[in-house]
């Protein structure tokens, strides 16, 4: 009996605080100093999987999948088999963001995996102020992140994850690498099913932009003749955090007509660069999980909020041991062009 009111307790006491979180989102917007462009390393808060971007993005309570290593490595811990994703995300000017995952199950001792995030830029004109229309070089961009994820139940109803991450960014000859900590859990609650989830996302070093590029020639006393007018000097470039965030999450799954289900969930987002926000998302399964349709709203409570409708399908299909899921994911832009995702996942 003190068991069972100490849980009941508990979970009074993570729906009280989901609630207050959520409540508290609006009031709020009426900060006006939201750090927004303040951090590096920014497309580490571009969603990955299009299941999930399909569904809003609140996906911290829902994750079960290989993506989960991204949204909360706590539910790596619910896979039974193993699994590897591809994902491919077509931005607006030339920006590509791909994914690649695996996930190993491991039985008592947890579950293991591995990722790498890449966004890419194809190859830039080299510019100068004499040359303004070209030098004849080019030179690219890139960033990413290299991780490796390890999750758990501690008890029956309670998971906890981490994934570990390397990051670099590189523009022309100049480079700034930092070190990254996802931590996240998930707790099946015994209130009506419902799902409770929270991950911190981000938290590691500051970067800092360095290499060849910033190495000038300086003329430490130009009021001074005959002294060396070719020192060799760098820049100083400032150190900046990487996009910290908060994410709390429940969610709900409905079973109706034998194999049909479906499943609601709401995310709220505490950025250390923005204001925080509210997403939704839905996941209809039919079929007994052959068929599904998605849908969700990012950014709500927002101000100027550039996101909003998500929408996507996907298809998952056996053949004998060997699953294939394919998914799509369709977000809409107020300003920029709208964002398709793409993804291929095996599992065995």
């Amino acid at each position: 009996m003190k068991i069972l009111r100490s849980k009941n307790v508990n979970i009074k006491y993570l729906l009280t605080v989901l609630i207050f979180c959520i409540l508290s989102v609006y009031p709020l917007q009426a900060q006006k100093v939201t750090k927004t462009g303040t951090t590096a390393a920014k497309f580490l808060s571009i969603g990955i999987g299009p299941r999930a971007n399909a569904m809003g993005s609140a996906y911290s309570s829902v994750a079960n999948d290989v993506t989960s290593m991204y949204w909360n490595p706590a539910g790596i811990s619910y896979m039974k088999e193993i699994q590897a994703t591809f994902t491919y995300t077509k931005m607006f000017a030339d920006l590509n963001v791909n994914y690649f995952g695996v996930v190993i199950p491991a039985g008592d001792y947890g579950s293991f995996g591995f990722n790498v995030t890449a966004l890419t830029i194809g190859d830039m004109e080299v510019t100068t102020e004499y040359y303004p229309e070209g030098t004849g070089e080019t030179f690219s961009a890139g960033s990413y992140a290299f991780g490796i994820s390890y999750g758990r139940f501690i008890t029956q109803d309670f998971s906890i994850g981490v994934n570990v991450k390397y990051i670099r960014e590189n523009i022309f000859n100049s480079t700034a690498e930092g070190i990254g900590f996802d931590i996240g859990t998930i707790f099946n609650t015994p209130f009506y099913g419902i799902r409770f989830a929270s991950s911190i996302t981000n938290y590691g070093s500051k970067m800092k932009m360095e290499g060849e590029d910033l190495l000038i020639r300086h003329d430490s006393d130009p009021q001074r003749a005959g002294n060396n007018e070719t020192l060799d000097a760098y820049y100083k470039t400032e150190e900046f955090e990487l996009p910290l965030r908060l994410q709390i999450g429940i969610s709900k799954e409905f079973q109706f007509l034998n194999d049909q289900k479906f499943v609601f969930s709401v995310d709220a987002i505490h950025p250390n660069d923005n204001n925080q926000w509210v997403n939704i998302g839905g996941e209809l399964s039919l079929f007994n999980n052959l068929f599904c349709l998605r849908g969700g709203y990012k950014g709500l409570f927002l101000k100027d909020n550039q996101e909003g409708l998500t929408l996507g399908t996907g298809i998952n299909y056996q053949f004998g041991v060997l699953r294939i899921m394919v998914d799509y994911s369709y977000q809409k832009y107020q300003y920029l062009d709208n964002i398709h995702s793409f993804g291929v996942t095996i599992g065995f």
